[in-house]
């Protein structure tokens, strides 16, 4: 049996798993020494808090594609006990520094806090599930890197940016070197690794990519595989309306988070010229089976590999693209709005309450000393 001195993570839903996440997940690990990540089931995410984006099965596997995940609990309860600790095994468990409510708003942490087995990590600045499903619904570019624009200041009352509540709002996501330092893996390719290079959009990265880099990632008994991520303009003129829904910084540590990657080039050229092949000695492009586009000029992107004869297909056998997410959303908008609303109430009705908690200590405090 595993040795008692392992850190478990049991987040709010882990619906959308999205960089923020994987951030918690990262400093739960510096924690212990072996990480669980409590997942919960699609009936307990409907009940406490709403709808969810993606199945169950979809978020057990998106988890276990996290490079810092050592083991998942599937079906892991809403609320966390002392019961599920000792089921697994755990020391403690970690949370992030916002606060977790049930259905009739209690926390979901009481119980192992008064034990003392409770840790907190800090929350990522910039990202919630809320904010990227408002950047879907909105179909707003202001988002993107290097557009400086109003517009994603309307009507996004629902989706929590101006809310009251500090743990649904979001600030902007300010891309940072330390950032990308603590997600790399700072690895260089060794002798004998099979350099394989994959570029494109890798936009609200999901399972769909997970499988496809999962697949690249059997290719080869020692693969290195190399991400390139294009530039938001660029991403934007062959994919139109709001795309990508997340900038070039933020997919960048969404994609360096995944343990089938090795590095990733910020900014890809769309053409992968022999220049680029050379610069990264790759042996191997891959891509999937969603269609490939064309550069600015009408020219095919992958004419250099082809000619070399090192461009290959893969079948990842999973056909999830970032669209059919987002047409999720859509269909749902209704549901999703008011499972937004429904969670900024109850962390405001937390909020106040711990004010006037604050308050009356206070006014006991000065009425001793008087």
């Amino acid at each position: 049996m595993r040795a008692k001195s392992a850190s478990a993570v049991y987040l709010p839903s882990y619906d959308m798993v999205h960089y923020g996440h994987s951030n918690q997940l990262r400093q739960a690990k510096a924690m212990g020494d072996y990480l669980i990540v409590g997942v919960h089931t699609d009936s307990e995410i409907a009940k406490h808090k709403g709808p969810p984006v993606f199945t169950q099965e979809e978020r057990y596997k998106m988890v276990r594609a996290i490079k810092w995940v050592d083991e998942v609990a599937q079906g892991a309860p809403y609320v966390t006990t002392l019961e599920t600790l000792d089921k697994y095994n755990c020391d403690f468990c970690v949370h992030g520094d916002d606060i977790t409510l049930t259905v009739d708003g209690k926390d979901t942490y009481e119980e192992v806090k008064k034990s003392g087995r409770y840790r907190e990590c800090k929350r990522t600045q910039g990202v919630s599930t809320t904010d990227l499903v408002g950047r879907m619904l909105l179909m707003t570019k202001a988002h993107h890197s290097n557009i400086d624009s109003s517009d994603y200041q309307q009507h996004t009352d629902n989706f929590g940016k101006k809310g009251h509540s500090p743990w649904t709002g979001v600030s902007q996501f300010l891309q940072t070197s330390q950032k990308i330092i603590q997600f790399a893996s700072g690895q260089e390719p060794q002798p004998g690794d099979t350099i394989i290079y994959v570029a494109g959009a890798f936009d609200l990265f999901h399972i769909g990519h997970v499988d496809f880099l999962e697949a690249v990632y059997k290719l080869a008994e020692k693969p290195y595989i190399i991400v390139g991520l294009h530039f938001d303009q660029e991403v934007n003129r062959y994919k139109g309306k709001n795309y990508p829904i997340m900038n070039v910084h933020e997919r960048t540590l969404s994609v360096l988070a995944c343990r089938y990657v090795s590095e990733v080039v910020i900014g890809a050229p769309i053409a992968v010229t022999k220049d680029l092949l050379d610069h990264f000695k790759v042996d191997l492009v891959c891509h999937g089976k969603t269609e490939i586009y064309p550069d600015k000029d009408g020219s095919d992107p992958h004419a250099e590999p082809r000619r070399k004869g090192i461009l290959r297909t893969v079948d990842s056998g999973n056909s999830l693209t970032t669209d059919a997410i987002v047409q999720r959303i859509i269909k749902n908008r209704l549901l999703f709005e008011a499972r937004n609303q429904k969670k900024e109430a109850k962390e405001i009705a937390v909020i106040q309450a711990l004010k006037r908690q604050e308050e009356e200590k206070t006014k006991e405090r000065a009425q001793a000393v008087m």
